[in-house]
């Protein structure tokens, strides 16, 4: 019975032209990659190299003082500690700094993620005079660099009497922040379809109106971008907050680091400890909000 059953199968496949018997030769795997293991090689000393300054604080930052200036900063410590943290905090006085960069950031971010979104979308989808010109002036506050305007600046805020107030950064921020915004949104807003528009259009819906009902919830992703960018910027801006704070009750938190160095010694783990109390909400955004940073600048990078 055996050998009837497998003289059949030739017979069958004869009777059949167009049959094509399989044959049990190995599948071809997909094509390996040269040069894999030195691309790992070499991106692993990379990544070593990047996270090593952060390491380096972390290990200061749990030293005593005395071990830091005994040893040198690139050798294990003898013993840890804790109170680095906790004298850190009262040094840098970050209960206020703390408050004042909350403050700063939420009057700031929000005015120039809107101010950006409305010129952006005014420069890709709107018919407006000059619309060229504008987009140029604006894109060259890029190559502005910020610091050949700090003694103007100064000068304007303390004449208008905003200086020592958290008021007088919100203007400075807001023009050097804008341009960059603007760049990144009108690249997002010129994907998104203009059907869509025109359609809202015909239906008799107001610019305004399709601006805050239809553009910016299909432009979440780069609004999210923005938004976490300008934050970031505005929470580590430094040198118009030295400049324009002078009370300890108005410094933000990179000014107050400052209070860790004194005229003849620094207190190095202490300011360790503090730059890692100050960086802990920028950690925080970036690990949880870094598919949205990445997703709304690549976002209007392709066509389709």
């Amino acid at each position: 019975m055996s050998s009837l059953g497998s003289a059949s199968v030739p017979q069958a496949a004869a009777a059949l032209p167009d049959a094509v018997v399989a044959t049990r030769e190995p599948v071809a795997g997909p094509p390996k990659s040269k040069g894999g293991i030195t691309a790992t090689v070499v991106l692993s000393i990379a990544a070593v190299i990047w996270i090593s300054p952060l390491v380096l604080l972390l290990i200061t930052s749990v030293r005593p003082l005395a071990d830091f200036i005994a040893s040198g900063p690139l050798t294990w410590p003898s013993e840890f500690t804790w109170t680095n943290f906790t004298d850190a905090w009262s040094i840098g006085k970050f209960a206020t700094t703390y408050r004042n960069s909350a403050i700063l950031l939420l009057l700031k971010v929000p005015i120039g993620v809107l101010l950006s979104a409305m010129l952006a979308y005014a420069l890709s989808k709107l018919r407006i005079r000059f619309r060229r010109t504008i987009m140029f002036t604006v894109f060259l506050g890029l190559t502005i660099p910020i610091y050949i305007t700090i003694v103007p600046v100064f000068i304007m805020l303390r004449s208008m009497g905003i200086t020592d107030n958290l008021l007088g950064l919100v203007g400075p921020y807001l023009a050097f922040g804008i341009p960059f915004e603007v760049l990144v949104l009108q690249s997002f807003f010129r994907q998104l379809p203009g059907e869509l528009i025109e359609a809202a259009r015909i239906d008799g819906a107001s610019e305004w109106r399709i601006f805050f009902r239809l553009i910016l919830p299909l432009s979440l992703p780069a609004l999210v971008t923005v938004a976490i960018l300008d934050a970031v910027s505005t929470w580590n801006e430094f040198l118009f907050a030295l400049i324009v704070l002078n009370s300890d009750t108005s410094k933000t938190i990179p000014v107050g680091l400052l209070n860790f160095q004194g005229q003849f010694a620094n207190n190095n783990t202490g300011l360790a400890a503090g730059i890692l109390i100050a960086v802990v909400p920028i950690l925080i955004a970036y690990v949880v909000l870094q598919k949205w940073i990445v997703g709304g600048l690549t976002a209007g990078a392709t066509k389709g």
